[in-house]
């Protein structure tokens, strides 16, 4: 199974870019697509200030306004989107500590099997990225657990680009069963991983744009991998868990239908800061406490301020 200790590339801080343009693939791969790796807080603070050298000073500089990665849509808009909002709902701040002081304990499915503790330690960088890629490919509509397992059985034939190409697809499908879906889960890894050879040298792609045209990887997958491969904040994950817990919470103006449609509303409103924290959060929320169907909210300390809870 995934242990704990497995969770090397997760210890990178996850690095913040500026709006002007992603960087190029690399993180120590050789070739066009290839980008340095993440750099530390105070690194990247420090080439900030060597390269910013104002013009004339007529006035006090406003305060800094930094951001993440622009996701889609976001390109070409002024400082003025980083204000706080307009609207956000009320109390979510009271709520999202008590949901930090529920989660301290880090004993959630999430936090012991999730992608950033799915792959091989000791493997090359870009081997671990494409284990990581294909960790949630599997996860979607699968529990953490059956995974974790599936990811193991994969591990221990050696889980590279190459040995899944030559991989039949029976014995694919025997290895990864019974993540849902396993039938179209085959197709979609053989699919994805010829084009990682063909086009990527064996390794996944450093953007968000890239991520979600192979095939099987959806928005949720794209933004997870996006932090814990390459270390950037490219937008919120949202998986069904948030969906449910986002929606229960009033966190959006109105119902949301599907989970991009809760992605794109609660980027329009919570602190980017937050990004990468939220979906780990309020995913082992999801398992221990505000289930799918009979949440435990007796034991939750938000009962008084959810408003789903009055009517569950």
């Amino acid at each position: 199974m995934c242990s704990p200790q497995e969770s090397g590339m997760n210890a990178v801080g996850v690095r913040m870019v500026t709006r002007s343009r992603s960087r190029g693939p690399g993180a120590g791969q050789q070739g066009r697509r290839e980008k340095p790796a993440p750099l530390r807080r105070e690194e990247a603070a420090a080439e900030g200030r060597k390269s910013y050298s104002p013009v004339k000073r007529q006035r006090k500089a406003p305060r800094l306004n930094v951001a993440y990665e622009a996701s889609e849509g976001e390109k070409g808009e002024g400082a003025e989107h980083l204000q706080s909002p307009a609207w956000e709902p009320q109390d979510w701040r009271w709520q999202l500590e008590n949901i930090r002081t529920m989660r301290s304990g880090k004993d959630a499915p999430v936090d012991q099997l999730g992608a950033e503790h799915c792959y091989d330690l000791s493997a090359p960088p870009k081997v671990r990225r494409y284990q990581v890629l294909l960790s949630l490919m599997l996860s979607s509509q699968t529990k953490d657990q059956v995974t974790a397992g599936a990811m193991q059985r994969l591990r221990a034939r050696g889980l590279t680009v190459d040995s899944i190409l030559q991989t039949d697809d029976s014995t694919l499908g025997t290895l990864i069963y019974p993540v849902g879906f396993w039938r179209n889960k085959v197709k979609y890894i053989k699919q994805t991983s010829a084009i990682l050879q063909q086009h990527y040298d064996g390794d996944i792609p450093a953007s968000l744009a890239e991520l979600v045209a192979l095939p099987g990887v959806g928005p949720k997958m794209a933004h997870l991998a996006m932090a814990v491969a390459w270390g950037t904040v490219s937008g919120i994950a949202v998986d069904t868990h948030v969906h449910r817990i986002v929606n229960r919470l009033r966190w959006t103006k109105k119902a949301t239908k599907s989970p991009e449609e809760t992605r794109r509303a609660l980027e329009e409103w919570l602190p980017r800061e937050l990004w990468s924290e939220i979906n780990g959060l309020l995913v082992g929320f999801g398992q221990q406490t505000c289930l799918p169907l009979r949440p435990r909210c007796q034991a939750c300390l938000n009962r008084a301020l959810c408003p789903a809870a009055h009517g569950l």
